[in-house]
């Protein structure tokens, strides 16, 4: 008796068991379809992006921590700038000697100027003086030739011809030194320009450099992780920050080649994952890959990693994210349904049920 007691038991404990599995097959089996709906496995994943530093530095601090959100243009670090800073300031003083030189070598242009001026002046009192001696020697000679005067007077009015032609020369002499004067004093005032906008060329370059030592976000999203702490010394290029972009997410999941060749981009897609059964995410294949690939072993079994498939990306719509933005989380596992048949409804499984 005891022993048909302990049968029935057994056999009650197998149905009960094979009841159990049933249903969790009819919960977890894919939603039937008619032939328009395909479906893959995949993961939620979303695109990263890492706020690195432009040139080498000391982490002077990190304003962020990890799960905070930020938006794009937020600072989010900062690095040691000092150095850059006194160089800085060393170029502004730069800027302003270069400034000055120029201002003396302009007035020194003008003061050349008026030297040409002058001597050009001194010409024409040259040329008079000369017209004055000739007209008087000539006389002179007339003179002498009547003996009204002596020879030696007539000698001298010649020899003043001579000092007069000698002062033209000089004259002549003098402006050209004094043009050259100019010239060079112009040459100055070139270079002392280029002396400024070189000067100025370093200081944008170092306000550049300091700019780039506040280290802001490209975009908007969370931040999944930081990846040096403050006070380490980073590498040109070392990342500081990773984000990720809550906006643009997607889940990429993997089809048959008869089953990849029927989707077309822009294709209806909805997402169940396997933490939220109860939640149906719409979403639309943005991506098709054009190469076929083993399938990762995180997402299939072994014999299923046998095949070759196409790796597909259906994409959450960025308005929908904007509204669970604390609930976006990548990594998580799930189903990738994808309509073929855009004039079929989707099934009551697969209708879109949102928190």
């Amino acid at each position: 008796m005891k022993s048909d007691h302990n049968k029935l038991a057994v056999w009650l404990a197998v149905a009960l068991a094979a009841v159990v599995a049933v249903a969790a097959w009819q919960w977890l089996k894919p939603a039937s379809d008619n032939g328009s709906l395909v479906f893959g496995n995949g993961r939620i994943e979303a695109t990263e992006v890492d706020v690195a530093a432009k040139t080498a530095g000391r982490v002077q601090e990190i304003l962020v921590n990890e799960g905070d959100f930020v938006k794009a243009g937020d600072v989010v670090a900062r690095l040691d700038m000092k150095a850059i800073e006194a160089q800085l300031t060393q170029a502004r003083a730069q800027v302003a000697n270069a400034l000055s030189g120029r201002e003396t070598s302009l007035a020194r242009a003008a003061q050349r100027k008026a030297d040409v001026a002058m001597a050009e002046d001194v010409l024409v009192q040259r040329q008079s003086e000369l017209e004055l001696a000739r007209t008087t020697s000539a006389r002179s000679q007339a003179l002498r030739a009547q003996g009204a005067i002596s020879a030696q007077v007539a000698d001298d009015h010649v020899a003043r011809v001579r000092n007069a032609e000698a002062n033209i020369k000089v004259a002549h002499a003098q402006i050209v030194a004094a043009q050259a004067a100019v010239r060079a004093a112009e040459a100055e005032v070139e270079q002392g320009g280029a002396a400024i906008e070189a000067a100025k060329a370093v200081v944008t370059r170092l306000q550049t450099e300091l700019e780039d030592g506040v280290l802001r976000a490209p975009r908007s999203g969370r931040v999944q992780y930081r990846v040096v702490q403050p006070g380490e010394v980073v590498a040109g290029g070392g990342k500081i920050v990773s984000l990720v972009d809550v906006g643009d997410v997607y889940m990429s999941f993997f089809l048959p080649e008869m089953a990849a060749g029927r989707v077309a981009l822009g294709s209806e897609a909805r997402i169940v994952l396997d933490a939220a059964r109860h939640y149906v995410i719409p979403a639309q294949v943005s991506y098709v890959a054009s190469v076929a690939q083993f399938t990762p072993k995180t997402v299939e079994t072994q014999s299923e990693r046998q095949k070759m498939v196409f790796r597909v990306k259906a994409r959450v719509d960025p308005d929908l994210l904007a509204k669970y933005p604390e609930q976006v989380k990548t990594g998580l596992p799930g189903v990738a349904h994808v309509r073929l048949d855009a004039t079929q409804p989707w099934p009551d499984a697969l209708q879109v049920r949102l928190p």
